[in-house]
This record gives C-alpha cells, structure tokens and sequence, in this order.
C-alpha cells in the first residue's frame, strides 16, 4: 500500500480571492468527508491573504485521484480556475 501525500501553495487572483473564500469550508468539509482522506489542511497565509499553505494525506493512489476527479467537476474547481498550483505530490510506502 502507498499513502500519497500533496504539499505546497496556491496563489489566488485578488479578482478571485472573496470567491475562494467564501467556497473554502464547503471544499475542506467536502475533502475531509471523502474515502481516503486522511488530513486535508488549506491555511491563509497571515502576511499574504493571497497566499494559501496546502496538505494533503491519502490512503493510497486510488483515493488521492477520486479526489483530483471530484475537484476538477466541482464549484471549488470553477471558482479556482485562475489560481496558481504550486505542489509537490509524493507516493510513499507503508508497512502493514
């Protein structure tokens, strides 16, 4: 088994940023309530509201890529169009 692990930043369009704000929790319950979630994080950054700390923890490959797929077909997804990903995106074993 392979846990997958996403870490890194997004960077949201001020045009954008009540928009993604105002989706975040909804995003972030949705996330957290998925098959596979294990942590699901996405921090404001407190010296540039434009900047926002992301991580994320998924059981395996499989749970992480139901999760990408749920996303790109979601309101986060249209309201996140313009926003810069900047992701590290890990596979890491796991003894059972």
């Amino acid at each position: 088994m392979s846990k997958v692990t996403l870490s890194g930043h997004i960077e949201v369009p001020t045009e954008d940023l009540d928009s993604v704000l105002a989706e975040l929790p909804n995003h972030i319950a949705l996330t957290q309530a998925e098959a596979g979630c294990m942590t699901f994080k996405v921090t404001q950054d407190s010296g540039n509201p434009q900047r926002f700390e992301v991580y994320e923890e998924f059981t395996d490959r499989a749970a992480f890529e139901r999760h990408q797929t749920r996303v790109k077909a979601s309101y986060w997804g249209e309201v996140t169009k313009n926003v810069e990903r900047f992701y590290s995106i890990t596979d890491h074993s796991v003894e059972q």
